[in-house]
């Protein structure tokens, strides 16, 4: 029997969500474990106490709402993101994967449908990392890539701990940290870039997550008077920079695949002069790349430009890696169960990659992953004008409807 999900409900309940922490431009700001924050927890577990779920919070404030299954001793299916956003955020990114997970709740209670397995609604405290550093820690922790301890100790730029922000909102919980453990877990997600949009596709099957490296760099030259001093003779970080920063962009384009990406995020002339030669220049890089091999070979690609662009310009080049994501494949068995749900609705979609993190990643060390994508408007998140239609919004969220039902009512 086919079971479809309530599309306008569905964006209705988007919809009210985004009244908590508006922005003027028709954002979202709902920075984590802040009062509103708290709020969009209290309405999520308002509409979900409703439907008779029960709930339960771990120590760093990951919530876990439960809907019971025929064999409630099974581990559960579960589904969801995050309702944290960036200080002048959207009203999708990571909300429509915790309200599709609502959606498909409330589709089950509405035609008395019990699965055989007990599903879980996850919201996942802090994905942004907007508040608190890094990105994805609260579900980091849950996988065991942080410690407790650690992340409860984590301060925000006001020097408010991590855990004084859980006590403060109401969300400090007294579940173990790991617990439950889940049979699978389903995370649909706005694609944050334009690919679908501009293949006119409706579903991201997502496959992984592309692997990331990031690195502080730091070209040290010496300051010099712009008028007198010949240009054979200069030591310019900042033209080395410069170099640096094309030659990678060249070798990235070069690429025809596109797999390869390369970004200067930050770029600082220290005691910048208008009529100095730069001495001193720091500056971020970010290489990504679907293929872990791959991604060694950029970064020795990388290193071997440090190394030439500090002797052809005469600075000294310090390099530091402050932060390496593995490439992510996500479980075979449950990419096919969202590729199976997309092709029975009749949609247009893509195998792909996420070249963005999710808490997924963390996930998928623990339990069987997929995600879901959907197409966002010009590829713009992380921004007040974030949007994705209630048509899109309403066929990802039948595709994880269909992919939860496989998943939770198999034989074992």
């Amino acid at each position: 029997m086919a079971v479809s999900i309530d599309g306008q409900r569905l964006w209705d309940s988007l919809m009210a969500m985004a009244e908590i922490g508006p922005t003027e431009n028709g954002g979202s700001c709902r920075l984590a474990l802040t009062p509103e924050d708290a709020a969009g927890r209290r309405l999520l577990l308002d509409w979900c106490e409703a439907l008779g779920c029960t709930w339960q919070v771990d120590r760093v404030g990951n919530l876990f709402i439960r809907r019971a299954g025929k064999r409630d001793d099974l581990a559960p299916v579960a589904m969801g993101s995050h309702l944290d956003t960036q200080p002048k955020g959207g009203r999708f990114d990571g909300i429509l994967g915790v309200l599709a997970g609502l959606e498909v709740l409330r589709t089950l209670a509405d035609r008395d449908i019990v699965t055989e397995r007990p599903l879980v609604l996850v919201v996942w405290t802090n994905e942004e990392g907007s508040r608190f550093a890094p990105a994805m820690v609260a579900s980091g922790t849950y996988a065991g890539a942080f410690s407790v301890e650690s992340t409860l100790a984590r301060e925000d730029r006001d020097g408010v701990t991590f855990g004084e922000a859980l006590e403060a909102c109401g969300y400090a919980g007294e579940s173990p940290v790991g617990e439950p453990r889940l049979d699978s877990f389903f995370e649909l997600h706005i694609e944050q870039g334009p690919v679908l949009e501009e293949e006119g596709e409706t579903i991201g099957v997502v496959t992984g997550v592309q692997g990331m490296r990031w690195f502080d760099v730091t070209l040290a030259g010496q300051s010099a008077h712009a008028g007198p001093t010949p240009m054979r003779y200069r030591r310019d970080a900042l033209a080395a920079a410069a170099r640096l920063i094309d030659r990678l962009q060249a070798h990235a384009l070069a690429d025809e695949s596109g797999d390869t990406k390369v970004t200067c995020g930050c770029l600082e002339v220290v005691s910048a002069s208008r009529n100095v030669v730069p001495g001193d220049v720091k500056l971020t890089i970010d290489l990504r790349h679907v293929v872990e091999n791959e991604l060694d070979a950029l970064q020795a690609y990388f290193e071997g430009l440090l190394s030439e662009v500090g002797e052809t310009c005469g600075v000294t080049v310090t390099q530091e890696r402050i932060w390496a994501s593995p490439v992510v494949e996500f479980a075979p068995e449950c990419v096919a169960a969202v590729e199976r749900g997309a092709r029975e609705q009749g949609l247009k979609y893509r195998r792909m990659m996420s070249g963005a993190g999710h808490d997924a990643v963390y996930v998928s060390r623990v339990a069987p992953t997929a995600m879901i994508f959907v197409p966002c408007r010009d590829g713009i998140s992380h921004n007040e004008a974030e949007y994705a239609t209630p048509e899109d919004c309403a066929a990802g969220t039948q595709v994880l409807c269909d992919a939860i039902l496989e998943r939770a009512n198999r034989a074992s």
